[in-house]
């Protein structure tokens, strides 16, 4: 399924751009003729064909598992520092106070996934594309935190708090920031 998603909001970004960087001009500046041109008929096919594809492709998907089969990105980091959303390592004590540490990024998807995610919005269910978006952003935003605080030569990362703001569309901005410190045995 996840295929044909793909083909259909493939076809639709293309249909949508030839439509309105070639269509509209041609229709503006060009044509003194009704008869619309094969090219144009067939981006305006493209464009709502592909609104179609995707539009079954989900609702197929949807109703085939209750729920979307992406699953969310884990994080490829570091093992050997410790990220703590408390003020303390229980059972070990901090013996130095490094600094602040953060992580950003901003991060957006495409448009051919934003029709799938607003098409999903209409028809219910989680976003699985701003879902998959945020995790690779929390992914990439703590990878950042952490070689900071590898770099200051840190054993662990308390105090780890997250902040997301919306940029602009669905691209969307995300800070990972903690405290850096040196652990004693």
């Amino acid at each position: 399924m996840k295929f044909f998603r793909q083909i259909g909001s493939l076809a639709f970004v293309l249909g949508l751009f030839t439509v309105i960087f070639a269509g509209m001009p041609y229709f503006v500046v060009v044509s003194e003729d009704p008869v619309t041109p094969w090219w144009f008929r067939l981006a305006v096919f493209l464009l709502l064909g592909g609104i179609l594809l995707v539009l079954l492709t989900v609702a197929l998907e949807q109703r085939k598992t209750g729920t979307s089969s992406d699953e969310p990105l884990s994080a490829n980091t570091d093992h050997s520092i410790l990220l703590l959303n408390s003020d303390e390592v229980p059972g070990r004590e901090t013996t130095e106070i490094l600094g602040l540490v953060q992580g950003h990024t901003v991060y957006a998807i495409w448009l051919g996934k934003d029709l799938s995610a607003i098409i999903r919005l209409i028809l219910g269910g989680e976003l699985t594309e701003y879902t998959e978006m945020m995790g690779r952003a929390r992914a990439a935003a703590n990878n950042r935190m952490i070689a900071q605080a590898a770099k200051l030569g840190a054993d662990a990362v308390i105090n780890v708090r997250y902040m997301t703001t919306s940029v602009v569309g669905s691209a969307a901005e995300l800070l990972a920031y903690g405290t850096a410190v040196k652990l004693g045995g």
